[in-house]
């Protein structure tokens, strides 16, 4: 028996549409036909299951061969199998989906959702690479072998075949400009990629190269730590073992199975996105997760699978769903609650790992309210001092000596603790507290804790005196009269030309430095938020304006007064020059004279 006809395509031309470009990437092509492999075994299996298939099993593992010198790729399965009628209904009518039409007949005996396949198109992204493809196959049912082939174009030719073995072989004849597909290296790095969870047994080369139970498909307890540190090295091998992992397990309103892994931060310039992988039934679809995954945990590592998540016709891309609305909600929710509950039990290894972990809860405070609400009970704020503490046990502590005159707490704090030093020993000699704000987010997160906590401002320690900054009722005294004080605003001023910044005369301790530069906090904080994408983006490359404070009680400034008019400038110059230095804005030739200058007094 021999028959020839044409594949139905109810719209002209759509054929080469679905083969050049209905997938992204041709190397899905082998994705695509070992996922069909795996769901004919599934169904069979499951047929077996309900009492509907009596034969002997055997071996039901899946295996892919090459054979470079024929220049053919082979995927064989000993699952379902089709008759040539099942061929001609499930192959030639594009987007008549056999899997669909399990499900359908089959719901009612549970497990529907076992079932890879959903859109029946799968089999042809094998047009993708080749030239040529064949269908041999022996249905599970009493019927006769089938053999289908066809070039690519709209027309095929089915015959009976000598198979006397239940299941089917796909055969690649590959084509000229895809004999990259040709090289075993290229086929075992397209099944890592791909097919390392698949739930059958997957042979190439030899060997099986897929785990079929992966652990996100187990009861969490039915695991170990090792086991989910296993796990992750298989994932990630040579990456550092994780701080901690969340294992997602939901079936109600929506499937979700998966294991979050938090890893550990050495340095946030090493932070690296896309490292969660997305799957559906084990079918590894995409690591670009961020519509399912909230934007603050794409930093996470590790494996979600839904089938749940509605992927485009190509299973390649995610597409707008309340579903993935609902499972980016879980997510927080359940992050949210596993640090709680971290905090809660073990504060000590909390706060061990929070060096690391504090970019993802500011993070998502700052992106989520919902995450907020929760999170605000277990942020921690660092102290110079390496003291940790949340926002409630951090504003007890210090709102006795750091109270304004209005009743606001000022939380005093750094971010750069070794630029700032001077200005941080200052205000410890006070017995004030300075919190360390030094990564990247914090300038976004100081303004939003300023938002959302009453009467709290934050302002940094080198923003001015200790005093000024607390901003607490207080009158000190100049050892200068006022003429001295104009006198010595005078000499700065002739000193600094036309560098016209403002100066300002205060009376301050005598420990504090004898001229010191300070910058508005709202200024300053909009220049930073802008470096980072938030706040005006003009404001990014403003210069800093900085005004320069004389402390009118300082033996060094009232020691100007004494020395004739030329030494008066020198001075001057190298107290402004030492206050430029302390911040860090003493560059190029300015700070080679100063240098040179101080080596000549040695």
């Amino acid at each position: 028996m021999q028959e020839k006809g044409n594949i139905s395509i109810h719209t002209e031309n759509i054929f080469p549409i679905i083969k050049k470009f209905l997938y992204s990437d041709h190397e899905i092509f082998l994705r695509e036909l070992v996922s069909n492999a795996t769901d004919a075994t599934q169904k069979l299996k499951r047929l077996a299951a309900i009492g509907e298939y009596n034969g002997e099993l055997g071996e039901l593992k899946i295996k892919v061969s090459l054979d470079k010198e024929a220049k053919t790729i082979t995927i064989s399965d000993a699952g379902l199998g089709m008759t040539a009628d099942e061929i001609k209904k499930y192959i030639n009518q594009i987007a008549f989906s056999g899997a669909t039409e399990f499900v359908e007949k089959y719901k009612d005996k549970g497990d529907e959702k076992a079932i890879i396949g959903h859109f029946g198109l799968g089999f042809y992204s094998a047009f993708m690479v080749a030239a040529q493809v064949e269908i041999i196959s022996q249905s599970h049912q009493d019927a006769p072998a089938a053999r289908w082939i066809c070039d690519g174009s709209t027309e095929y030719e089915i015959s009976e075949s000598t198979r006397t073995s239940r299941g089917t072989d796909i055969i690649l004849h590959v084509a000229e400009d895809s004999e990259e597909f040709l090289e075993e290296a290229r086929l075992q790095q397209i099944l890592d990629k791909y097919c390392k969870f698949l739930p059958i047994e997957i042979e190439f080369a030899g060997k099986i190269v897929n785990n079929p139970n992966p652990i996100w498909t187990k009861q969490p307890s039915e695991l170990t730590d090792e086991d989910y540190i296993k796990f992750y090295e298989e994932l990630y091998p040579f990456t550092e073992k994780p701080l901690f992992w969340i294992h997602l397990n939901v079936d109600y309103p929506f499937n979700l199975t998966g294991i979050l892994y938090f890893p550990k931060i050495k340095n946030e310039l090493q932070l690296q996105r896309e490292r969660i992988q997305l799957y559906s039934r084990q079918v590894f679809i995409t690591d670009e997760v961020k519509d399912v995954v909230p934007e603050f945990l794409m930093l996470l590592h590790g494996v979600i699978d839904s089938p749940d998540i509605p992927l485009n016709v190509s299973r390649s891309f995610l597409q707008a769903d309340t579903n993935v609305k609902k499972i980016n909600t879980y997510i927080t929710r359940k992050v949210a609650d596993k640090l709680a509950e971290m905090f809660r039990n073990d504060r000590p290894g909390f706060e061990e790992k929070f060096e690391s972990t504090g970019v993802f809860i500011k993070y998502g405070m700052l992106s989520d309210d919902k995450f907020y609400e929760k999170a605000k009970d277990f942020v921690l704020l660092q102290s110079t001092d390496k003291s940790l503490a949340t926002l409630d046990e951090y504003r007890e502590k210090i709102q006795t000596l750091q109270t304004d005159k209005n009743g606001s707490v000022v939380m005093l704090y750094t971010n750069d603790i070794q630029k700032q030093d001077a200005y941080i020993q200052s205000a410890k000699k006070r017995d004030y507290d300075v919190l360390v704000l030094d990564q990247v987010l914090d300038s976004h997160f100081v303004n939003l804790l300023e938002g959302k906590l009453e009467k709290v401002s934050f302002k940094r320690v080198d923003g001015d005196t200790a005093e000024k900054l607390i901003e607490k009722e207080f009158k000190m005294e100049s050892i200068l009269s006022e003429n001295d004080q104009n006198a010595i605003k005078t000499i700065f001023e002739e000193m600094m030309g036309t560098d016209k910044k403002t100066i300002e005369l205060e009376a301050l301790p005598a420990d504090e430095l004898p001229v010191s530069l300070v910058q508005n906090e709202f200024m300053r904080r909009m220049a930073d938020m802008s470096k980072m994408g938030g706040g005006q983006p003009w404001m990014a490359n403003m210069p800093a304006m900085h005004t320069v404070v004389l402390n009118t009680n300082h033996a060094a400034i009232a020691k100007l007064l004494k020395l004739e008019k030329a030494e008066q400038h020198i001075q001057a110059k190298q107290l402004y020059d030492l206050a430029l230095l302390s911040q860090n804005l003493l560059i190029g030739a300015d700070l080679t004279r100063f240098i040179q200058g101080m080596v000549a007094k040695i």
